[in-house]
């Protein structure tokens, strides 16, 4: 009896056992009541293979390539000189008598700045000239004397010899009484003395210096690779960080015909005009040459630009697929830059979202094509930069080089 009860029991739990197996397969097959197996499930079309699904477009920015009016610029940095400078200094030794001047003021050509006394040069002069008159009396009696064989010829030579020195040291004298006038040599304004009334000077003595500002030169430099692009008569402009918000206009008058062996540089002057005086000498000033005007330059937006290297590409938009074309740029500015190579007039290149483009990508524009190119009209004044151009290279994947071969 126990050995019935025994074999009942084993039984059940084996039959138990097997129906928690069977059920615990039917919950992982998802209940479809199929029996298990070791079935794969069968593998999806491969991309790009029959029945696959078309591959999603890339929504970008695009703008159509422009013609505008190119104005070719070259920058610079200068500072501003006076027309005409000069620090007064006197010419002979004395004591200051007047000055005749107000600091900062303007003066005329001519005017009295300073005087010196003069009463030690009137004495000389005074002296200078009883000496001429006593020469010259004795050479009109030595002539008389000589014409009644007075005297010998020598002896009137002598009296005329001594009559032409006296007269010369009665010029001396007269020069040296003049030169403690000290006038403006050129119109102008007066900077700040360096003496006063009473002061004693010695010859070359700095005095105060006088400054003509209108108009005012600018100096700069440019690179010798830009020589046959300069020429005197060019236009350009001047800005100042310390007059934000304006510019000056000007022109160039000389070019140094001596390039800087050290810096490879040609300085350039031009002339300012500067009627009211807001420019100073000394000033730095930040130059914008024009050169020359291209007026049929092909123009984008810089931001088109997608830079590998030491080239530049950008993405056309061809028949709804992007195209990468390898450029040459000329000038930049103002946002703007020169397209010399690479694309053509009307064509379509994508200025935001490149970074998500490859060669072929289908694309799609976030905004009509008009509104994106909206602004593209005359550009402005670009400055010259550095140029890459090559033939067009095979489309290659973004993190390779281009194929130069």
């Amino acid at each position: 009896m126990n050995n019935k009860v025994a074999v009942l029991v084993a039984v059940s739990l084996v039959a138990v056992g097997v129906g928690g197996y069977w059920l615990g397969q039917q919950r992982g097959s998802g209940g479809q009541g199929k029996p298990p197996g070791p079935t794969a499930a069968a593998p999806g079309p491969a991309s790009g293979g029959p029945g696959a699904g078309a591959p999603q477009a890339v929504t970008v920015e695009a703008a159509r390539v422009v013609r505008a009016a190119l104005p070719q610029v070259i920058t610079a940095v200068g500072s501003l000189r006076s027309d005409e400078s000069v620090t007064l200094r006197p010419e002979v030794a004395g004591r200051i008598a007047m000055i005749g001047f107000a600091e900062g003021q303007r003066v005329q050509k001519g005017a009295l700045l300073v005087r010196l006394d003069p009463t030690v040069n009137e004495a000389e002069v005074k002296q200078a000239r009883a000496n001429m008159t006593l020469a010259k009396s004795k050479y009109d009696r030595a002539v008389d004397l000589a014409k009644s064989n007075f005297i010998s010829g020598q002896a009137r030579d002598e009296a005329e010899s001594n009559m032409k020195v006296a007269d010369a040291a009665l010029a001396v004298a007269e020069a040296k009484l003049a030169k403690t006038e000290i006038k403006a040599p050129f119109s102008g304004i007066i900077g700040l003395r360096q003496v006063s009334v009473g002061d004693y000077v010695k010859e070359g003595a700095d005095l105060v210096n006088l400054e003509a500002v209108d108009p005012l030169k600018v100096d700069f430099r440019v690179p010798e690779i830009y020589l046959k692009q300069v020429r005197a008569g060019q236009a350009l402009e001047i800005a100042l960080d310390a007059i934000p918000g304006r510019t000056y206009a000007g022109r160039v008058f000389a070019i140094n015909p001596l390039v800087d062996a050290a810096g490879r540089a040609i300085v350039i002057r031009a002339q300012v005009s500067n009627p009211d005086t807001s420019l100073r000498p000394g000033m730095f000033a930040r130059v914008r040459l024009i050169t020359e005007e291209r007026r049929d330059a092909l123009v984008v937006p810089e931001q088109a630009l997608v830079p590998f290297g030491s080239e530049q590409f950008v993405f056309r938009v061809v028949d709804g697929k992007a195209q990468r074309a390898r450029v040459e740029i000329g000038q930049r500015g103002d946002g703007k830059v020169e397209i010399r190579q690479g694309v053509g007039p009307e064509d379509v290149i994508v200025v935001a979202g490149q970074l998500k483009l490859r060669d072929g990508v289908t694309v799609t524009l976030s905004r009509p094509l008009a509104q994106a190119a909206a602004g593209n009209g005359k550009a402005a004044a670009p400055q010259a930069s550095a140029k890459s151009g090559a033939p067009l290279p095979p489309a290659a994947p973004d993190t390779r080089p281009p194929d130069k071969g």
